[in-house]
């Protein structure tokens, strides 16, 4: 977690966040790139055992997420017991809250409400704000197929025109 921590640091201080300014910050904390360019960018990383990506939306919004715990399905494509992997993954997000709340960002962050979105997409999950950006913390499964994971996005809106 002390790898994601460094780079939500240096994030905070990337005005305005674009996946250019985010690869940079990865390559200088050494994360090791994944090979999977998009736009002659870098766009994924892996450091100590977490993966870390960008995305840039249409909208201008651009995402910076961390998968610091994956479950992946057993050897029969699924899961014996999915309740206790959800539950898994959530003890894993309350023990990794407290990092995220006892950071240097801590002073910056600002408790956001979770949306109708929110309860849908994830198991569990926190929000705050940082900086006028959402930082989101929760445990996900897209699908039923698909691994499930605790991941950390930073999310910078797209603009707003005028």
């Amino acid at each position: 977690m002390a790898a994601v921590n460094a780079m939500l640091e240096e994030l905070r201080g990337l005005v305005p966040l674009t996946p250019e300014g985010a690869a940079a910050r990865f390559a200088a904390q050494e994360w090791t790139p994944r090979g999977k360019p998009r736009n002659g960018v870098e766009t994924s990383w892996h450091k100590d055992g977490i993966r870390g990506w960008t995305q840039a939306f249409s909208s201008g919004a651009v995402r910076v997420s961390f998968a610091v715990w994956i479950r992946d399905v057993d050897e029969s494509g699924y899961f014996d017991d999915l309740d206790s992997v959800y539950e898994e993954g959530e003890g894993v997000l309350a023990g990794l809250l407290p990092e995220i709340e006892q950071s240097p960002l801590a002073d910056h962050l600002t408790e956001a409400e979770q949306s109708a979105a929110d309860k849908d997409e994830f198991i569990a999950v926190r929000k705050w704000i940082l900086d006028g950006r959402m930082l989101t913390a929760g445990v996900v499964q897209q699908d039923t197929d698909l691994p499930v994971m605790v991941v950390i996005a930073l999310e910078e809106p797209a603009p707003v025109s005028g």
